[in-house]
């Protein structure tokens, strides 16, 4: 008797199949899935054969990848996109970009900017994001609203915001977004203190506690300038690492962001702990911070990640170029061309990331049992051609304007390179109306 074929919500039919753990291409496979996980992944004629699926996509010339995962964002900060570029970090944060949130920033502002980041993250092929901003619950909304997966932080100051007046606040309000949110099956949230320099020991020790209570990474910048650790040693005695080790914030659940000045001791400290590191290489390089030591780092087992940082100081939130240039970047630093191929720069954009936020089980490879957070690239332009390795091309050769489709947990949210039902015509006249507005306070 012939066996009846499995009916599936969707079958997806690439030319190759980068799955990323384990480490292969395949060529002529096909990827199942069924109530949003992915439930097989086989030749395509055995797949044929074996399922039925409501909806078939043949992509003839494209690589399916994992979702990407951007370790590190400031999503709503999109608003502020090219409104103060070629300035070094601490003169674009304290002349210009506190001024305009302390003027601009509120929940409105931060539904319709992060709409806006989750618009363009989609369509290049992000599907999950890090965010460290105000207004967590206003974020969480707009990302649901897309469909996105998200880890929205708690942020924390010590000094006042139009969002909250102390940590104490911060810690409250964010506490409280947390716990409306927390059934929701794409939206969680990580410890955010911003930086060694505008925390207190007794606010971190406060957050060592909470990630311990909460089971929460815990996501920070750390070492993204000379001057920063400048001044740690100058305060506190040791570097910022050295400090965040001794407060006890250093462990597996510590996010690491830029680390671009580290010490060999500093790296030691952060390989020691298990800890990650969201590398951000077009940020430090158009902030001027420098280059992390991201090949050392890899030789020490630190689990690295790529994040896109803002689009106020990148401006693109765009991972297929993180991926392009941390490769780059890697090979002209240490004069090893050998370092950071193609395979591990795709590794960075998925599957680490989702393991420094707690989500390694879930997504970042296309293994049957995840979700099914999946991505179809197209090699079929003249500048993709010829193609004698996918991988190689998908990080040297493609581009974000090569995403065609973008799976999240099954659901189609970007089909033929157009998101799927965002509302556009709404978010566009929100952006005309917030572009006005911070150019008049800008030219006053």
């Amino acid at each position: 008797m012939k066996d009846t074929p499995e009916t599936i919500d969707l079958l997806i039919e690439p030319s190759w199949v980068a799955a990323v753990d384990p480490d292969v291409v395949l060529e002529n496979h096909a990827v199942a899935v069924h109530a949003g996980r992915i439930v097989a992944l086989l030749p395509d004629g055995e797949a044929r054969k074996r399922f039925n699926p409501e909806k078939r996509v043949v992509l003839e010339e494209h690589i399916l990848i994992p979702g990407l995962v951007n370790l590190h964002t400031h999503a709503a900060m999109s608003l502020m996109r090219g409104l103060a570029d070629d300035l070094p970090l601490m003169e674009w944060l304290q002349k210009h970009i506190w001024p305009a949130e302390a003027a601009h920033v509120s929940p409105q502002y931060v539904y319709d900017g992060t709409r806006l980041a989750c618009a363009e993250m989609l369509l290049g092929g992000t599907t999950c994001f890090n965010d460290m901003y105000f207004f967590p619950d206003a974020a969480a909304t707009a990302a649901a609203e897309l469909g996105m997966r998200a880890r929205l932080g708690i942020t924390m100051l010590e000094f006042p915001t139009p969002y909250a007046s102390d940590a104490d606040d911060y810690i409250k309000k964010g506490l409280a977004a947390h716990e409306q949110w927390r059934t929701h099956p794409l939206i969680g949230f990580c410890l955010a203190p911003h930086a060694p320099y505008t925390v207190s020991d007794a606010t971190f020790g406060r957050i060592v506690t909470l990630a311990e209570q909460l089971n929460m990474p815990i996501h920070c910048h750390i070492h993204e300038t000379r001057h920063e650790i400048e001044e740690s040693h100058r305060l506190h005695g040791v570097s910022s690492l050295a400090r965040l080790k001794r407060l006890g914030l250093l462990g597996p659940g510590f996010i690491g962001v830029h680390a671009v000045h580290l010490a060999e001791d500093d790296i030691q400290l952060m390989a020691a702990a298990g800890a990650s590191v969201a590398h951000c290489p077009t940020s430090n390089l158009k902030l001027a911070s420098g280059i992390a030591p991201v090949a050392r780092m890899r030789q020490l087992g630190i689990n690295v990640g790529l994040g896109t940082d803002g689009a106020a100081s990148n401006n693109r939130l765009d991972m297929f170029g993180e991926m392009r240039l941390a490769a780059l970047l890697a090979k002209g630093s240490t004069g090893d061309a050998s370092v950071l191929p193609a395979r591990e720069a795709l590794r960075m954009a998925t599957l680490n990331g989702a393991q420094a936020l707690g989500l390694g089980d879930e997504i970042g490879s296309i293994t049957p049992g995840k979700a099914a957070d999946l991505v179809a690239v197209s090699l079929k332009g003249l500048n993709t051609k010829p193609c004698y390795d996918p991988l190689s091309h998908l990080v040297h050769a493609a581009g974000r304007e090569c995403v065609t489709h973008v799976w999240i947990t099954g659901k189609c949210c970007v089909d033929h390179k157009s998101i799927v039902g965002n509302g556009q015509n709404d978010l566009e006249s929100s952006l005309a109306l917030w572009q006005n507005r911070l150019e008049v306070r800008r030219e006053s």
